[in-house]
This record gives C-alpha cells, sequence and structure tokens, in this order.
C-alpha cells in the first residue's frame, strides 16, 4: 500500500481530528452529508498519486479545474432536468477553483453541488407524482414534442420551465407505456412505484456516495479507466476480477439515468441467451419469479449487485434493444440463469469451412479464439495438461494441417482480451522470434514483450478477423500480425483499449489509474484507434456507441519508435484487387446488405433529437419504423429462400432461451467472406508466382 499525504494540507486534516458526525436532520435538507476525516485524506491522496504515477501526468491547473466542473455536473445532471440557470450560477465561482480545492483537501464544494441536486430531485419527483395522480388529465392529442437530446440544452431559467419540462418527460413516459399496450391504472401504478422508489433512493444517500461521486469526477478527467473506489465497490470490484464470478457475464456501464451492456462475456449466460445485445439498456432486474424492480435512475454498483447472485438461480432482465429508435422504449423481458463462466467453455475451437472458389473445391481451418486465458493456478502448480489459448490453438492447427487445409481463419470476433502472456505466446505461433508488444511507462520507459522461441509453429496463409468488440490483448494480436505482414486484417475497426491499469490501495478504499499504454511493434499505439483492418466490413454496432473513442476524456492514439525494421508487405501488391473482388461479392450479399442498412437506419434515428408527444403521430412513427425494420429482416429472408416474416416477433416473457442450433461454418456470412480473400490472395500471389 502507497499513501502520500502533502505536508501542505496536514493542517487541514487535523483540524478533522474532533470530527463528530452531524445529527440527522430531516432527508430533506442533507445536512448531514458531510465529509469526514478519511474521505479528505483519501481525496489528498488520489491527487497526490495521479500527481506522480498517471500516464499522462497532466497537470492539475484552472483548465483541469473546468474539467472537473464540468464533468460533475454532467454527473450529476446529464440532461439538464434538475438545476436551474441560478443554481449554475452559483456553482460557476467554483469552475476555475476545484484545482485549489482538491489540492487543500477542500471537498465542502462537491459536497454542497451534489446536496443542492438533491433537493432538486425531491422537487422534481414530488411534482411528476402529483402529476401521476391525473394521468387521465394528460391530453395527447395537442401538437407538442419533447428534446431528447439535452446534453447542450440551456438551463431551465426558474422552476416553471422544469414544471414544463416535467410535465412534457411525464406525459412521455405514459405515452411510451400507453403504446406498448399497458392500461391506464397500470402506468399510474407503474410510473408513481418508480418515482416513490427514486424518492426513497435519494432519501437514502450517504456520505461515501457523494465523496465517490466528486472523486470520480476528478479522476476520470484523466481517463475514463482511472476512477476512485469506495471500500464497498473495492471488494465488488475484487470480486468481478476473480474467476470465481457468478453472475449474467456481461460488462455494464452506466449511461445517464440506464445502466448500457458494453460486452457479453463469451460463453457467458447473457451471450448464450441470444437475447442480450451490446448497446442494450437494462431498465429492469427481478429474482427469479419476484416482481420486476425498476432500476431507471440507479448508480451502476447498485444494479450490478442486483444482477449478481448464486450459481443456478435465476434472474430476469427487462432490457430495451439497441435496436429501437431513441422515441421508441418498448422493453422485453430476458431469463438468464447465472453460472460462473467455464474456462473449458471459453476455450478455442476449430471447424473446417468448405468453399467454392474459381470453380474448385478447398477446404480452410477456422480456430474460434473466444477469449485470451490461462489456467493460472494449474500453471503454478505445474500442472503439464494447464489449458491456455496458446496451447489449445497449437492442438487445433495440428488436427487441422491433418486434414490438409488451405489455410487458417482465424476468428477474434467480440474476444475482449485477457492474459497479456498468452497474446505474447499465441503470436510466436506465427512468427519466427521477436518483438510481439510494447509497454510504455508513465516515466517514459518502454518495456519490450518478446516470443524468445526461434522459429513459427505455423507458416501457411491466414486472415485474422475483428469486429468492434475485439479488445485488448485481441488488438495486439492482430497489430501484431499486421505488423509482421503474417496475416490479412479482415473485418471492422476493434475496440481501441490500448492502456494498463494498476489499483492502489489508499486509506480508505482504491484508485484505479493508468500507468501505460500498449504499443505495435511497428510503434503505432491500440489506444483509441484500435487496429484498422486491410479488408473493412460493415460494422454490426455503431462505433459512436461502442469503443474506446465512444467514452469521455479517451486517451489519443500516438506512436512511439518502432521495435522491427519494416519488411516488403506481400499484401499491399493485391489489396486493390482484393477489395474490389470483396465489394463486387458483398454488394447484394444478403447479410451485409442487412447489416449496412439496419446500422444506417439505426443511425438515421439516432439524429432525432426530440419526440412528438402526439399519440396519433407517435404511432404512425412507430409503425414506419417498425414496417422498415421488418422489410429489411424480409429482404435478407427473401434473398436467401427463406421464409418472410408478418411482424416482427416479440420475445415470450415465460419462454426459457432455447440451446441455439449446431450451425455450419459456411452459414456465416462474415466468415465465408474472410475464407474467400484468402483464396483470392492465394490466387492472385500464384498467378504471379508463375510469372
Amino acid at each position: 500500500m502507497q499513501r502520500f499525504l502533502p505536508s501542505t494540507a496536514l493542517a487541514l486534516v487535523l483540524s478533522f481530528q474532533a470530527f463528530t458526525a452531524h445529527a440527522k436532520t430531516a432527508p430533506e435538507n442533507w445536512d448531514y452529508l458531510q465529509p469526514d476525516r478519511e474521505q479528505v485524506i483519501a481525496s489528498l491522496n488520489v491527487v497526490e498519486l495521479l500527481k506522480r504515477h498517471h500516464y499522462n501526468k497532466p497537470p492539475l491547473d484552472d483548465a483541469r479545474s473546468l474539467k472537473v466542473y464540468d464533468g460533475y455536473l454532467k454527473m450529476l445532471d446529464p440532461a439538464r432536468s434538475y438545476f436551474t440557470a441560478d443554481d449554475i450560477t452559483e456553482f460557476d465561482r467554483w469552475a476555475k477553483k476545484f484545482d485549489d480545492l482538491l489540492k487543500s483537501g477542500d471537498l465542502e464544494p462537491g459536497f454542497i453541488m451534489y446536496k443542492r441536486q438533491l433537493v432538486r430531485a425531491q422537487e422534481r419527483l414530488n411534482y411528476a407524482l402529483g402529476l401521476l395522480k391525473n394521468v387521465d388529465a394528460l391530453d395527447f392529442s395537442v401538437d407538442e414534442s419533447l428534446l431528447v437530446d439535452r446534453e447542450k440544452a440551456p438551463w431551465a431559467k426558474n422552476t416553471a420551465e422544469l414544471d414544463d419540462l416535467w410535465r412534457k418527460r411525464v406525459k412521455d413516459e405514459v405515452l411510451r407505456l400507453k403504446l406498448a399496450g399497458k392500461e391506464t391504472k397500470a402506468i399510474q401504478e407503474l410510473l408513481t412505484k418508480r418515482y416513490k422508489n427514486q424518492l426513497s433512493r435519494l432519501q437514502q444517500t450517504s456520505g461515501e456516495d457523494v465523496f465517490q461521486a466528486y472523486i470520480n469526477a476528478f479522476a476520470q478527467t484523466y481517463d475514463p479507466h482511472t476512477n476512485y473506489l469506495s471500500p464497498d465497490n473495492a471488494e465488488n470490484f475484487d470480486i468481478n476480477m476473480s474467476l470465481s464470478l457468478e453472475g449474467i457475464g456481461a460488462v455494464l456501464q452506466s449511461d445517464n439515468e440506464y445502466v448500457k451492456v458494453v460486452r457479453l462475456v463469451p460463453a457467458g449466460p447473457a451471450e448464450k441467451s441470444k437475447q442480450v445485445a451490446p448497446a442494450d439498456k437494462i431498465i429492469g432486474v427481478a429474482q427469479g419469479d419476484k416482481d420486476m424492480v425498476d432500476v431507471i435512475g440507479w448508480r451502476l454498483e447498485e444494479v450490478v449487485k442486483l444482477i449478481r447472485g448464486p450459481k443456478g438461480s435465476k434472474v430476469r432482465l427487462e432490457v430495451i434493444p439497441a435496436s429501437n429508435a431513441p422515441s421508441d422504449q418498448t422493453s422485453k423481458v430476458v431469463n438468464i440463469t447465472r453460472e460462473a463462466v467455464k474456462l473449458e467453455e471459453q476455450a478455442a475451437q476449430k471447424s473446417v469451412l468448405k468453399l467454392k472458389h474459381d470453380g474448385q473445391e478447398y477446404k480452410l481451418g477456422v480456430i474460434k479464439v473466444p477469449a485470451f486465458y490461462l489456467d493460472f493456478k494449474a500453471f503454478r502448480a505445474g500442472d503439464p495438461n494447464y489449458k491456455s489459448t496458446t496451447r489449445d490453438v497449437k492442438r487445433l492447427l495440428t488436427e487441422l494441417q491433418a486434414e490438409n487445409v488451405e489455410g487458417i481463419v482465424l476468428d477474434l470476433r467480440d474476444n475482449g482480451g485477457g492474459s497479456l502472456q498468452e497474446a505474447t505466446e499465441l503470436t510466436g505461433l506465427f512468427i519466427d522470434q521477436g518483438p510481439t508488444v510494447l509497454v510504455r511507462n508513465s516515466d517514459g520507459r518502454v518495456d519490450v514483450l518478446a516470443d524468445e522461441e526461434p522459429g513459427a509453429f505455423y507458416t501457411g496463409p491466414m486472415t485474422v478477423l475483428v469486429d468492434r468488440l475485439s479488445a485488448s490483448a485481441s488488438e495486439i494480436f492482430a497489430g501484431a500480425m499486421q505488423d509482421y505482414h503474417r496475416a490479412l486484417i479482415v473485418g471492422g475497426q476493434t475496440f481501441g483499449k490500448g492502456t494498463v491499469q494498476t489499483i492502489q490501495e489508499l486509506n480508505h478504499g482504491e484508485l484505479k489509474l493508468t500507468l501505460a499504454k500498449f504499443y505495435r511493434v511497428s510503434g503505432q499505439s491500440t489506444q483509441h484507434q484500435g487496429v484498422l483492418p486491410d479488408i473493412a466490413y460493415p460494422n454490426i454496432v455503431d462505433t459512436k456507441e461502442i469503443g474506446e473513442s465512444a467514452l469521455p476524456e479517451a486517451m489519443p492514439w500516438d506512436s512511439i519508435r518502432a521495435a522491427i525494421k519494416p519488411e516488403v508487405d506481400p499484401f499491399k501488391p493485391f489489396l486493390a484487387e482484393l477489395k474490389s473482388r470483396h465489394d463486387a461479392r458483398t454488394i447484394n450479399n444478403p447479410d451485409f446488405v442487412f447489416t449496412r442498412e439496419r446500422l444506417a437506419l439505426g443511425q438515421e434515428l439516432m439524429k432525432e433529437t426530440s419526440i412528438s408527444l402526439n399519440e396519433q403521430k407517435r404511432r404512425a412513427q412507430r409503425a414506419d419504423i417498425e414496417a422498415r425494420q421488418l422489410a429489411l429482416e424480409n429482404a435478407k429472408r427473401t434473398a436467401k429462400g427463406e421464409e418472410p416474416l408478418k411482424e416482427l416477433k416479440e420475445e415470450d416473457e415465460d419462454a426459457l432461451p432455447v440451446e441455439p442450433e449446431k450451425t455450419k461454418p459456411e452459414d456465416d456470412a462474415y466468415l465465408t467472406e474472410s475464407g474467400l480473400i484468402l483464396l483470392d490472395y492465394l490466387g492472385l500471389n500464384a498467378q504471379v508466382a508463375k510469372h
């Protein structure tokens, strides 16, 4: 444990020695929320740790103070629906002082702003509850709209403006539920319960909640992976990082009043359900057959606590699919049985892809790598049969070569990373000895990780298939394959997570901070930009919503000196022709067309900044969107000779997920295209060799 306490702040800390908790007054005032001595010391330690050890070491000055202020305001009131312009004018006096306040351990302004938000939230919720007493009075024939993208909206001038905004918000929530088929009484009960629960939660706010929010507003101005963990959340983080985690297998993050799915753990319960996808929003959680708990407005850690539970128990999630339009909050209920993700289920798997190309039959080996795993326990115990990605891939390569495959497609889609050691060792299977990844520390020192074994295990032709959810160790491996010109990289731009974090214990909680950055052997960072494929496929998810570049304050892409000398790229002379053939094949490919058009529709709908509160217009808009989504689905089905749908299927709340049917690799359009690109290259290369 390292603790830092600047001597300039000792006097302030000593003044807290006699601190006694304020008598708890009526919750409406929240006067009992005051910083304590432990929090003051922790805040000073955080300031010192970031100053000394963060990768960037940016100054804590007025410019950072403004960032802290803007970030804290966004955290407290993301939709600008609580504070008034007068509140903001009052807070503005601290806008350039947070640097000095943090250096001196003065937490009071952070607490004042948070308590003001609690007062305003209570006022708004009480106002909304008043409106709900007479739902029938809401007139849905009036032609008015609600601005839904309020991130840059002007602050309300007064309470009357807030009242009008919240009248429209309540009206919108009622209309959403009405369009979903709920009766007026049920709508009234649901929303009343939601708002009363939110009121109750406000009154349970602790000083730790305030401290964590404020210090995180500061820490996350450095980068999105640097954050403070309170003592409770530090314990949760340790549980999440351990292999014994039992839950649904999903990485979640806060998204204004919602909790959003970032990615699914391969072979985890959520991924197996086939009913949850990245960017879906979780709005309700239920244990087994119990009532659904509405979690809109809850903090991320509280939602995670509800979702996590013992192995074998069931949890029901109410989710708004990412594919819905912003104005369409229609939800579905997903049944998931919690379980620990087994190492065996994340293991690399092989299949044989049989393709016809230029009139001839070919066989290609496919190796799906869901994660970079290593059974540390067995490895440390000296078990000669310990499981690891590299060992499994090596065995599968041997088996596929025995089947006389023409080449290999290594599938890294949805691989969120894992063991850095495995990324290095897997790279070593395909290259002669040499550097695999560079790690630059905050002091500027560059450590080179390398494959020390001479010779490559597999020297045959290969493509590597990636997508937006290929992250971290996946990007290191794919980047090395590209830099050594060892494989064609095809698919989507990868996630862009190229930073390294460490946990630093504090006197109170922990600080997770970024202290290093990954670089490819070419000297390019994997941060922010990720790995750009040689041949790009249409994105399945919106890169503006998912990926490192979608996170606020994400560290930039940059480059350092390369670790290898540039060699002749064998793919470069053929890339233009390979892209031309790829485009010709996929321009009318039903799966590629569907992916492109679905993403285009989603991006078009995301541009809507306001929604109508007129029921007739809203129903027409919804019918139009559903018709367009159905048309896209049926165009794909018709092109593939499948039966078209009469309507888009709704999931049955009580239906348990069905085991997915075993599909052939040839049924996967992206996998098939990756194989055809490899065969194109082999054919073109053979023609050149003849001449």
